[in-house]
């Protein structure tokens, strides 16, 4: 009879775990430094998408936090128990960015302001629109093997970060190259539509990859589905 396995063993749950840690680790340091730049150059510009940007940062610390606080606990029931509240902190902190973004976005739109060209804003874009694809890949792969809905979602603030860069670079160099300088906040409007989707997919637990019943030879999960689960995934409403 072929042996039934309903998820990852003891063993490789502690080196997913430990795993997480690391990339959330990584992932705080450097949306700290991110967060610093970006409103230091969003405010020396006025840029209300360079702004937004940071904010995006200080939230991505704060969702990384609550998967550090999660993770902290050795003893898997615990950081079972734990999941609910971390979702919960990481879709909040989505609607957060929305929010504080539109607002800003409407302001300058509206003719109170207007950005002005920013090179190191555009040099910070292009630096994580580099790296933040491999940091969200990363934990998204060790969150689905082990069914953790908050490491993925987590991972995809991460992402956001990731089409929050190619969207700012796009902004900021329109504004460079040809002056238009309403290209900004169109472009912080788009952040956050982006952001109220991921919080709304967050807070509905969506995109994880909860682990069952499946067979303990079959090999590594590499198809997925539609909603980003595999064979032996079940994924959460």
């Amino acid at each position: 009879m072929t042996a039934i396995s309903l998820g990852p063993s003891p063993a490789r749950r502690e080196t997913l775990a430990r795993r997480i840690r690391l990339l959330v680790t990584a992932t705080i340091a450097y949306n700290v430094i991110e967060a610093v730049a970006a409103l230091t150059a969003g405010t020396i510009a006025s840029s209300t998408a360079l702004i937004g940007f940071g904010l995006d940062s200080v939230i991505e610390v704060s969702s990384a936090a609550a998967v550090a606080w999660q993770f902290s606990a050795r003893d898997h029931a615990v950081r079972e128990a734990r999941e609910h509240t971390t979702l919960r902190i990481i879709s909040v902190s989505f609607f957060v960015l929305a929010a504080y973004v539109t607002i800003d976005a409407v302001r300058a739109l509206t003719g109170t302001g207007e950005a002005e060209r920013s090179l190191p804003g555009i040099v910070l874009a292009a630096l994580s629109l580099a790296v933040m694809p491999f940091l969200s890949a990363a934990q998204r792969r060790t969150g689905q093997e082990l069914g953790s809905a908050s490491a993925v979602a987590d991972s995809k603030q991460t992402l956001l970060c990731t089409y929050l860069s190619a969207v700012l670079l796009a902004g900021l160099v329109l504004n460079a190259t040809l002056g238009w300088s309403w290209a900004d906040p169109i472009a912080a409007l788009a952040i956050a539509a982006l952001a109220v989707k991921e919080g709304r997919d967050a807070w509905q637990g969506k995109g994880c990859c909860a682990p069952t019943a499946a067979l303990a030879a079959a090999p590594p999960n590499d198809d997925a589905d539609a909603c980003g689960c595999g064979p032996g995934c079940a994924c959460c409403s």
